[in-house]
């Protein structure tokens, strides 16, 4: 592999563990869904983004993702705790109208400008060394891979200094609340390091291995064991070989299949993270097991 190979991988690699430490407590949660509605409302932010500064390139755009993912899982939270709908139908109604405005205007306003709904929610991972970071004339190496290592370093840190109000708030609510733990402000805090670790990742690889990844690994991982310690580990183990698993048959895969075409990185590596699902859920050790609690 080349050193363009190597950073792509790397990109992939630290990108899919941040979405995978955050989606542990989603799938727990039965939240996980959030994800495919932020990966979608993102793009609303994109295009206001860039109807305020007119720069595709601007950081503004990524600024407004990260504030229409925000307003993503607020209006979700808000009209859940009306209890007029339930997590799933509030889910449904803000992020397909949030989509559907990113649509209207693009298609209305910006007809002619390089912004297009498939490139910005695929994306191409196999695009992100091209964007270096720069210091003091130095090439520090792809930009993607810093802001998502950052990205990892906070997720680390979040589910570290609040691992116990994780914990008890996902599996008995009311416990929680009665042990005086900020439940609200607990299950608010998981969701924004999830908006945050999606929309940058969104910037650095589409939303495609966003999905995936907050996903599959964490659903795969709750099917390979009953311990919620364990269940972090194995979902990033399995978000790593997703990323290398992927990126390598994606790109190499059909050469050795006598094909001169590679195929998409990032759908190969979403492709992976479903058929270690498959597999867990076939074969995991907790397949069959029902209304055990996690962490026992």
């Amino acid at each position: 592999m080349s050193i363009f190979d190597i950073e792509i991988v790397l990109i992939a690699v630290v990108t899919a563990a941040a979405c995978a430490l955050p989606g542990v407590f989603l799938v727990l949660r039965r939240n996980a869904m959030i994800s495919d509605a932020i990966s979608h409302t993102v793009l609303l932010g994109i295009v206001l983004g860039f109807f305020l500064v007119q720069d595709l390139s601007s950081p503004w755009l990524i600024i407004g993702a990260a504030a229409t993912g925000v307003l993503t899982v607020s209006l979700t939270s808000l009209l859940e705790r009306t209890r007029l709908v339930k997590e799933d139908a509030a889910t449904g109604l803000v992020f397909p109208a949030l989509f559907s405005i990113a649509v209207i205007l693009i298609t209305r306003y910006a007809g002619n400008v390089h912004l297009d709904t498939d490139a910005v929610l695929v994306g191409e991972i196999a695009f992100a060394p091209f964007d270096r970071f720069i210091l003091g004339g130095l090439d520090l190496g792809p930009r993607g891979l810093w802001v998502m290592g950052v990205i990892l370093l906070v997720n680390l840190a979040f589910i570290t200094l609040f691992y116990k109000e994780l914990k008890i708030s996902t599996f008995d609510e009311g416990f929680a609340s009665a042990l005086g733990i900020p439940v609200v402000l607990v299950s608010f805090g998981l969701v924004i390091v999830s908006a945050i670790a999606a929309v940058a990742a969104f910037d650095a690889v589409g939303s495609i291995i966003v999905i995936a990844m907050l996903i599959c690994p964490p659903a795969a991982a709750r099917l390979m064991t009953n311990r919620l310690e364990i269940q972090i580990l194995w979902s990033i183990v399995f978000a790593i070989v997703s990323a290398v698993g992927g990126y390598v048959l994606g790109g190499y895969g059909p050469l050795w299949l006598g094909s001169d075409y590679s195929v998409s990185a990032a759908g190969m590596i979403a492709t992976i993270s479903g058929v270690i699902l498959a597999v867990t859920a076939v074969a995991g050790p907790y397949r069959a097991r029902t209304g055990e609690p996690v962490g026992s």
